[in-house]
Formats: C-alpha cells, structure tokens, sequence
C-alpha cells in the first residue's frame, strides 16, 4: 500500500483522486494550498504525490525539488489544465514522474498512478547496498559534490559508459581516475588520450596504433592506446575535440570493441571501459554539425556533471587545507596556516580557472610565503588582489562568511554568519536574481535563456531547479 498525497486547490478534484487512490487500495491525503500541503508531507510517510501547477499561494512546479528532497523521496505526478509541451518538459526535467492535463478522468488516474507505485516496488527490491567508496582524490562535503559522489558509486559498479562534463579545471581526470579506482577493473590499465593536445594527422595512429612502414616515419610496429587499455578504463579528455572525421570510425570500435592499426588488414579486439570528458555542450554541437548524435548517445550512459568551484563555495576551506599540506610535503617544509584575510580572499574570489586556478594559486603563495609559517593574502597572485581590491573600491566590499574577527560595532563573533549561511543567502541570492532576470530579459524562453547566458539547456535546468524557479506557462 503505498501513502498518496494530493494537492490541488479545487476540493472536487481532491475528493476524486481520493476516492480513486483508495479504491485502489492505498491510503489518501490532500490539501488546497501549497504551503499547508507542504508542512503535511514533511510529516507524513509520503510515497506519490499529484501537485497541480497553479496553486492560490504559489507555482506547483517550484516545488517539486522540495518534495523530492524528503527522506522518502515521494514520486511526482503534476496535474494541471494548463498544460503544453513545453510545461511537460519543464516538469520532468524538474524532477516530476509524470505529467497529465485535466479534466481528469479515472483510467488516467488510475495508469499514472499505478505506474508510479509499481516503479517504487522495483527500486525498492532491487535498491543495491550502499558502495565504499575509495575517494581520496577527491575533497570536498558540499551538497553538490556529495551528488557527484553517488553518481561516481553508480559508475562505479557498471560498465556502462561514462560521460563527465564540466568546465576546464573542476577535475574531470581526477572523477575519472575515482571511478576506475573503485570498480573492478581498477588493477588494469587507465590510459588518458587527451583529444585537445594531439594533432588532427596523428590521433588516428596514436588511437589505433600502427604497423611498420604504414607511412613515412613508421619505422617499427606501434601499439596503440585502445589495445593499451584493454580490460581496464580508456579516459578520452575533451572527447569534444575528436575529429569529425574519426568519430565515425571511433563509434564503431565503441560498438565491435574491435579496430583495425594503421597500415593493418586485421582485425585486433579491446575490451575497455570509456570514460569521456568534455568542457563543451555535445548537444549544442550536434545541432552545429561540430559532433555525432548518435556518439553522444553511445557517450552518456551515465553523466556526470561537476559543478564550478564558484557553485560550491563550502568546499573552498577543505580544498585549501587539503593543497597547501599537500604542497608543503612536496617542498618539504612545514604545514603553514591560513589567516583570516587570506581566506577571505579565497571565498571572494571567482575561480574561473575552477580548482585547478585555486591550486595553482596556493602553490604560487606557498613560494610567496616561503618559510613563512602563516598565508595572508599578501601571499596571493596579484591578479587575484587586484580583482578583489577593485571591488572594495567599487563598493562591493568582501564580508567573510565567519571565521574572521568582525569590527566591534558589528557585535560579538556568535552573531557573525556562518559560512554555510552566507553561501545559502548572499551567493544563492545573486544567481537566483541573475536566473530571474535572464528569464525575463528571454521572456520565459529556455533555448532563447541558454543561448543568452552560454548555458546548456539541462544545466539552465538544474540551475533552475536548485532556486525552485519555474516559469508561467501561456
């Protein structure tokens, strides 16, 4: 039996899917406005919920990452009589099970809901035990990282392909070298083909290797990085970059698992795992022409989409205690502390550059410091204090999260935000406003924001979904 709630502001409406939930046998809840709905299904055992999208006291659609976040992870299925194919696509990629346009009647109650409860009896008999995970590359406790940490536990215990994306210098390598780690094969090889750094006229023969004399240079038989990595993980980085010209070939070898050397009439077999990464949106270059649709479609079996150092902020801390002790080791010097500006500095600062700006960053103030047994800002790259002193003189000044001494007319420390707090109001209160007023200026078109803001559609999405923002539909 599973536990259904209904939240509609029409009581008719309510009263029928009620009837109908419990002619089915399953119990039935419901309520009028969101807000009351809401506070019911935080305290009720929630399995499926119908949320019509205009409610008195809100946008149903704006709450559906809310209920989706309970422990029991309650399953959506949106009602409305304002439906469009675009409010369909905006539901189910916020999160939502299913999606049905009123009037109502009893079959579609009924096959939606019967769909739903069957979908959770699977999940929960098939629900594997959870994976321990080996991820000390990796550094970080956010909620962002934590999802990509699930992600790496699904791939972990597949073989399924993999497709990590995110922009330059989030650690696409090091997810990659986690998730060979902790799958079975992490004893055999991991080879890194990095489609960006070799040449067009040579990343055929370095992929497939060659036999002598196949061409002028060729002076004796090369083994080539599929045959490489043969029962172990084949990591193409910036598979973006792969040659139109190749990606026909490179899909065939991903379906055989078989490929032909350079200069060779024979067949040679290898049995890897494929991990891609890419910094570009593959769906925006196959609609440019610029990349296979059906080699994307082979790529992501599995995505894994790493945030920007920038969206994680609560990991700026860890990361740079985990570096700077990391470095000193390398120096072989003593661990060096952080003052309280020098670590303003790192939250204020926007790391285009990502975690690998910030390491490259420490590692210059490390050299700075010398044997200095404290970090202060003084220490950073210029640049970095230049950025954040035309932004005092601009008036946006840097308030620190927490750690730091505040002025004596800002009253004692224990009233000073936490870091948390700062991430979750100040920085989460920019990008919602940013996401508004993108919307408006594209007037509630997705491809139109996208292409405004240099975003991929799905990104836009979750971006969306993570500040419970939803659109009106007409």
């Amino acid at each position: 039996m599973a536990s259904v709630f209904i939240l509609d502001d029409d009581e008719m409406i309510c009263q029928l899917i009620s009837t109908i939930v419990s002619q089915m046998g399953h119990e039935a809840h419901y309520a009028l406005r969101l807000h009351q709905g809401l506070q019911q299904i935080a305290e009720k055992n929630i399995d499926i919920v119908f949320l019509d999208v205009r409610l008195p006291d809100g946008n149903g659609l704006s709450a559906i990452s809310e209920i989706r976040e309970h422990p029991n992870h309650p399953e959506v299925i949106i009602i409305t009589g304002e439906g469009s194919p675009e409010g369909a696509e905006f539901a189910i990629e916020y999160g939502a099970w299913d999606y049905i346009q009123k009037p109502l009647s009893k079959k579609k109650v009924q096959l939606s809901l019967s769909r739903t409860h069957q979908y959770r009896q699977n999940l929960s008999d098939s629900q594997p035990q959870p994976v321990a995970l080996n991820l000390e590359r990796i550094v970080g406790k956010s909620k962002q990282i934590k999802d990509c940490y699930n992600a790496v536990a699904r791939a972990a215990t597949s073989n399924t392909n993999v497709l990590i994306w995110g922009e330059t210098g989030t650690g696409k390598e090091v997810f990659a070298k986690a998730i060979h780690e902790n799958c079975i094969c992490t004893q055999e090889p991991f080879v890194v083909v990095d489609c960006a750094a070799l040449p067009e006229t040579l990343i055929e023969s370095a992929l497939f290797g060659y036999e002598k004399g196949a061409f002028t240079g060729a002076e004796q038989r090369q083994t080539g990085l599929i045959a490489k990595a043969d029962g172990g993980t084949l990591f193409l980085d910036e598979v973006g970059e792969l040659p139109m010209s190749l990606q026909k070939t490179f899909l065939r070898v991903l379906q055989e698992k078989t490929f032909r050397p350079v200069g060779s009439t024979k067949e040679q077999r290898s049995d890897f795992r494929l991990i891609a990464a890419t910094n570009r949106n593959l769906e925006e270059c196959v609609e440019e022409g610029r990349f296979r649709e059906d080699l994307l479609y082979r790529l992501k079996g599995i995505t894994i989409e790493l945030p920007p150092l920038r969206g994680r902020l609560a990991d700026i801390k860890d990361l740079a205690l985990h570096y700077i002790d990391k470095i000193c080791a390398r120096y072989e010097i003593e661990p060096k502390t952080m003052a309280d500006d020098f670590l303003e500095a790192l939250f204020a600062y926007s790391w285009r550059g990502n975690v690998r700006e910030l390491i490259n960053s420490l590692e210059e103030a490390i050299s700075q410091a010398r044997f200095e047994p404290v970090l202060f800002a003084n220490h950073l790259p210029s640049k970095i204090r230049v950025l954040l002193a035309k932004k005092s003189v601009a008036g946006r000044t840097v308030e620190h999260p927490g750690s730091i001494v505040p002025p004596a007319e800002n009253g004692p420390r224990e009233k000073f935000l936490s870091y948390q707090r700062f991430a979750d109001t100040v920085l989460a209160d920019h990008e919602r406003r940013y996401l508004l007023d993108l919307l408006r200026f594209a007037q509630n078109n997705i491809s139109e924001a996208s292409r405004v803001a240099g975003l991929g559609r799905t990104r836009l999405y979750k971006m969306l979904k993570k500040h419970n923002i939803s659109r009106k539909f007409l």
